[in-house]
């Protein structure tokens, strides 16, 4: 009877023990979580000072609380290259919530709502330092396309020829392979596939809108309907206030955007980079791009494109956004772009 006994008690510790090893490690968490400081982030337009402050600090793996407030109108909140999700601050209200960052590294926070005409200066920075003890730091990321390709961002770069109306794509005509390789689709332009599908034999007997035709569909097969409608949904967020729901560059804040070198003094955003003219962070002279431009467009490589988003336009009011989007994200924007020019499969 007393070993039954003893082994029931035995039984029952060991439950106990499992069950309350859990409740213990939840309870040590949310008390961590209580007895974190509480960081307040100060939204109001960008005139005015944008997010304040600017840069905050944290620690890997370690609970970071925010208080986020409004003081002026309906702004947003979301930190690139991360899986939190999207924060509406609206005003006079206040919104608590605790982020953890598995990496170190620097974060850029963003306002995902259009607040006013200089809505991209509407950016912070998270700096998340290792662990006590941790020494670990984020592998470094691989260089743009476009520096491994040695493009010039911010030279000319006009279409030798464009085609006589918009091109629609033409698939299931065989081509050799080297034209559907990713890495050559990526780093020539529209025109210049023209231009060596022109002069293939495969072509021969095809007029030119015809090999415009194999190149859209080339364009097509090179990505996804899926591809196309998040690229779709990235560039109406946060392109199409300046540069046009149809990419005409008449968005509503196209004819506010910073055009003078009196604007330049907001620099510091692209790491130092100057523009033409002394204007630094590319927000000074140029309107917005025209991607319905068959000229323009269609003479720039992808990695062209590609580089801008990553780094801004120089000499324009284009904000960088290599710190807010993933590569990938900007590769399916970069995708997306090309509907203004071809006949592509959206969305289907």
């Amino acid at each position: 009877m007393p070993a039954r006994r003893a082994e029931r008690t035995a039984r029952l510790l060991a439950v106990l023990l499992v069950l309350g090893l859990p409740l213990g490690l939840l309870l040590a968490r949310l008390i961590s979580d209580r007895s974190s400081p509480v960081v307040e982030i100060h939204a109001r337009m960008p005139h005015d000072g944008g997010f304040l402050p600017g840069e905050i600090q944290a620690v890997a793996g370690e609970p970071l609380r925010l208080r986020l407030v409004s003081d002026d109108v309906l702004h947003g909140f979301a930190v690139g290259q991360t899986d939190f999700p999207e924060i509406d601050l609206y005003p006079g209200q206040t919104v608590e919530t605790t982020l953890v960052f598995d990496q170190p590294g620097r974060y850029t926070y963003v306002c995902t709502r259009w607040c006013g005409p200089d809505h991209w200066r509407m950016r912070g920075v998270i700096d998340v330092r290792p662990a006590a003890g941790e020494t670990a730091s984020p592998p470094a990321a691989d260089p743009p396309l476009y520096l491994e390709l040695g493009l010039d961002l911010d030279a000319p770069h006009p279409a030798r020829v464009t085609p006589a109306s918009r091109p629609a794509a033409v698939t299931g005509i065989e081509l050799p392979g080297r034209y559907r390789s990713q890495d050559y689709l990526r780093a020539a332009s529209p025109a210049q596939v023209w231009e060596a599908l022109r002069s293939d034999p495969v072509t021969r007997g095809m007029d030119d809108e015809q090999v415009w035709g194999l190149v859209a569909g080339l364009w097509q097969e090179s990505t996804t309907p899926q591809r196309l409608e998040q690229g779709r949904e990235l560039y109406a967020r946060s392109c199409a206030a300046c540069h046009g729901e149809t990419g005409t560059g008449d968005g509503v804040f196209a004819s506010q955007t910073p055009r003078d070198a009196e604007r330049s003094d907001h620099a510091g955003a692209v790491e130092g980079h100057a523009s033409p003219g002394g204007a630094v962070d590319g927000h000074a002279i140029e309107a917005p791009a025209e991607f319905t431009d068959p000229e323009n467009m269609l003479g720039a490589a992808p990695a062209l494109l590609h580089g801008k988003i990553v780094r801004g336009g120089m000499g324009t009011g284009m904000p960088y956004w290599g710190t807010v989007f993933s590569d990938d994200q900007i590769w399916m924007l970069v995708e997306y772009l090309w509907t203004f020019q071809f006949d592509l499969e959206e969305g289907k």
